[in-house]
């Protein structure tokens, strides 16, 4: 088989390749540019807690090494405080995890320079793509242009997708709909490690300001600037910066500029996200950012939903139904973000829009915007996949935990038959699904007896039947879950089905769904397959 052609080389583009790589497919990266990136300290991304751990199960040294996660979250208005929420802890608020975006890319090129199924290739621009039956070629300009083979290619070329451009996707959406005056600085603040979003401040300048800590006492600043205001001159950031500052602080304290930007956030969606044997995935298929809404991370959740799908693919033959899925899934979750986000706009940027659900309510107002930040309500929390052609069809035998059907699993401590104890996030991404069993008391069992103990042997026999790889694991407890309750897990880590016992006939069935049913017949594929031919 023919590796995957990626183009582009940021962080989506990189993710893929290394999520493809752990589930053994090769990849081609073409990156338009040199291979690395100018440092931007005032560029910088903010990760959910999960799409954080997806990307340090790839090997990205960096999230852990040179991120921030904030111990709290504060909301101002005017003068006065109207929240303080703490997170971390076992009780509180998982906090996202903050850091520059071009640490995030160098620790994912370090990544990729320790896989043997990836190569990238610098300096290259796409001009051509054609589509056959049996694969997919791309062709690149440049000081040595070049013919690639591919099984599959994806458009991870960013919101001036050349691959979109070339496919004839069309990408509707909003323009400018906020602009932002960002600074990163070194600065003491009186409130270390916790972000601070403050709203109607009583100096002039801004509505809205927030300030987010990295590591090494620096600080992100941002702005919200008039949709159609003046340009930001140099003089005119400083002069914002000591007076926020001066406002904080009663003075404006010694502070170090490494960094100041102007960013313009535009809302757009691609009509398609698959044409053919070709996939767009982040900023080339969509665009986010308004209200805390992070569009780097819903990118990187695309690279996770796809990379199962073309790994089953590559090794088993394509099922059209699983490659479809992706753009069932991944776009309709990024359409409610984005609606989500539309709809709060009126209300939090000035009247309309939810006035009518949070009529003068300013603490509800600025929830809203926690919840963007942090990850949290329709504007942040962790997509779930309800409608999914990969659903099974609902049995007798189905029961409901504390997981909806198609949401991300919780992260408990599971145990192997191996008597390997990890948390059950770390065992996605294998290309496999997870079996779970949820077993009160199986911390006191002899692990050496674990295979022949309870309901594990006729267990362990249905998942060693089902149509696809799949690992057993155990589990003390599960919310809302019964003992001797089954779950079955995607390799994404979404909750494909629960069952209420070891029902073998159903989980064989959810686990041919979540393949989306058994690969058509090579025949039957390459007279069924489309073809293009774009240049």
């Amino acid at each position: 088989m023919d590796p995957v052609i990626i183009v582009g080389g940021g962080p989506v583009g990189l993710a893929l390749a290394l999520a493809l790589a752990a589930q053994k497919v090769p990849s081609v990266v073409l990156d338009e540019g040199p291979g690395k990136d100018e440092p931007r300290p005032a560029r910088t991304v903010v990760l959910r807690s999960d799409t954080a751990g997806l990307v340090e199960r790839l090997g990205c040294a960096t999230v852990r090494d040179e991120g921030c996660r904030w111990v709290g979250w504060r909301s101002r208005r005017r003068k006065q405080e109207v929240r303080h929420l703490p997170l971390g802890g076992d009780e509180g608020v998982t906090p996202p995890l903050h850091l520059p975006q071009h640490a995030l890319t160098r620790g994912l090129r370090d990544a990729v320079a320790g896989q043997e199924l990836i190569q990238v290739v610098t300096h290259g621009r796409l001009d051509s793509i054609e589509q056959d039956a049996s694969g997919i070629t791309a062709h690149t300009r440049g000081p040595d242009s070049t013919w690639w083979r591919g099984s599959y290619l994806v458009g991870c070329d960013g919101a001036r997708s050349t691959v979109r451009k070339l496919l004839g996707v069309r990408f509707p959406g909003r323009t400018a709909v906020e602009r932002h005056a960002v600074a990163a600085l070194r600065v003491e603040l009186p409130w270390p490690d916790e972000a601070l979003l403050h709203r109607q401040p009583p100096w002039r300048g801004s509505e809205e300001v927030t300030a987010r800590p990295l590591p090494d006492g620096v600080w992100r600043l941002d702005w919200l600037l008039p949709p159609r205001g003046d340009l930001v001159t140099p003089d005119a950031l400083v002069t914002r910066v000591r007076e926020t500052l001066g406002g904080w602080c009663g003075e404006t304290p010694p502070y170090e500029l490494l960094d100041t930007g102007v960013y313009t956030l535009h809302h757009r969606l691609a009509r398609r996200w698959r044409v053919g044997r070709a996939f767009l995935a982040g900023d080339a298929a969509h665009l986010l950012g308004a209200l805390g809404t992070q569009g780097l991370d819903e990118g990187l959740r695309d690279a996770d939903n796809l990379a199962w799908k073309l790994a089953h693919a590559w090794h088993h033959g394509p099922a059209e139904t699983l490659l479809d899925s992706y753009q069932t899934e991944r776009r309709s979750a990024v359409a409610a973000r984005l609606r989500a986000a539309d709809q709060s706009l009126p209300a939090l940027r000035g009247g309309g829009g939810l006035r009518a659900y949070l009529p003068g309510s300013t603490r509800g107002h600025d929830a809203l915007l926690t919840d963007g930040h942090l990850g949290l309500g329709p504007l942040g929390a962790p997509p779930a996949y309800p409608h999914s052609p990969l659903a099974p069809a609902p049995a007798r035998g189905h029961t409901t935990v504390g997981t909806a059907t198609g949401a991300p699993v919780e992260d408990v401590r599971v145990t192997a038959p191996d008597g390997t104890t990890v948390m059950l996030r770390d065992r996605l991404g294998g290309g496999r699904l997870l079996v779970v069993l949820v077993a009160p008391g199986t911390g006191v069992w002899d692990r050496r007896h674990w295979m022949s103990a309870g309901v594990m042997p006729r267990l362990a026999a249905a998942v060693e039947a089902l149509p696809v790889r799949a690992e057993l694991l155990v589990t003390e407890a599960y919310p809302d879950a019964a003992a001797h309750t089954v779950l079955l897990v995607r390799p994404d880590g979404h909750l494909v089905a629960a069952f209420n016992g070891v029902l073998p006939d159903e989980l064989h069935e959810a686990a041919d769904a979540a393949r989306g049913g058994a690969p058509a017949p090579t025949d039957e594929r390459k007279e069924n397959a489309p073809t293009a031919d774009v240049n």
